[in-house]
């Protein structure tokens, strides 16, 4: 049982590979017809390969949000993928202006009850997304409204998990102290180190199972492969 000293006021979500996935346009045939529109041919099959390898271009952006980090992080996945030529920037922006589309995303199915369970029960939720999407047109699209306290988005901020400042601005919108505060989230660095840094709790999903990224988080944060899960730790 947790003190009043810590108990759970405000829970935080990631959104992208925490609460809603890329559909087909995002996988490698979707892909292969961005590119082709642009005249340039990849091969699908490299799609998994190419993100493996170009996601090292994410982990050495800076804190300020720029959308040319998600460009270039794009055009090495595509050149990744045997792409060349002209068209491949085209193409890459292309896929960056499409992310912000719901459309083309899909909710994990224990999602919607977990969050409306958490809602039930009093506690603020909020979302801290490292997205140029409108959090305002995430909630519409997926039929959540009125179950958050507070979105806050790198793009309208101005900085990216794990800067400090992002955790800050979504505490202050559900007046909570960070030891009040947890952050559930998929990446190591952007989520639980940077809430873990200003005195968060947290949370890492890891829908896959126990993964090296798993194996690597601190030994006090807890793991899991579903949202429904996550009550009983809060």
């Amino acid at each position: 049982m947790q003190t009043e000293s810590h108990r759970t006021r405000a829970v935080f979500f990631d959104v992208d590979f925490t609460l809603i996935y890329p559909g087909p346009t995002f996988q490698g045939a979707g892909y292969r017809d961005f590119c082709a529109r642009q005249g340039v041919t990849v091969d699908a099959l490299a799609f998994d390969r190419a993100v493996a390898a170009a996601s090292s271009h994410l982990e050495t952006r800076g804190d300020v949000y720029d959308a040319e980090i998600f460009v270039q992080y794009t055009i090495r996945i595509i050149e990744e993928m045997g792409g060349a030529g002209p068209g491949v920037e085209r193409a890459a922006r292309d896929i960056y202006d499409q992310w912000s589309a719901c459309h083309h995303f899909e909710m994990y199915e224990d999602v919607p009850d977990v969050l409306r369970a958490l809602h039930a029960s009093g506690l603020k939720i909020g979302l801290i997304s490292n997205t140029q999407r409108s959090l305002t047109a995430f909630q519409s699209h997926f039929a959540l409204e009125g179950l958050f306290t507070a979105a806050v988005s790198s793009f309208d901020h101005g900085y990216m998990k794990p800067h400090r400042s992002i955790f800050e601005a979504a505490l202050r919108q559900v007046a909570a102290e960070p030891h009040e505060a947890v952050m559930v989230g998929d990446s190591l660095p952007a989520d639980i180190e940077g809430a873990r840094g200003l005195g968060m709790r947290a949370v890492l999903v890891s829908r896959s199972g126990i993964t090296g990224r798993a194996h690597a988080c601190p030994a006090d944060v807890p793991v899991i492969r579903s949202l429904r899960e996550l009550p009983a730790l809060l």
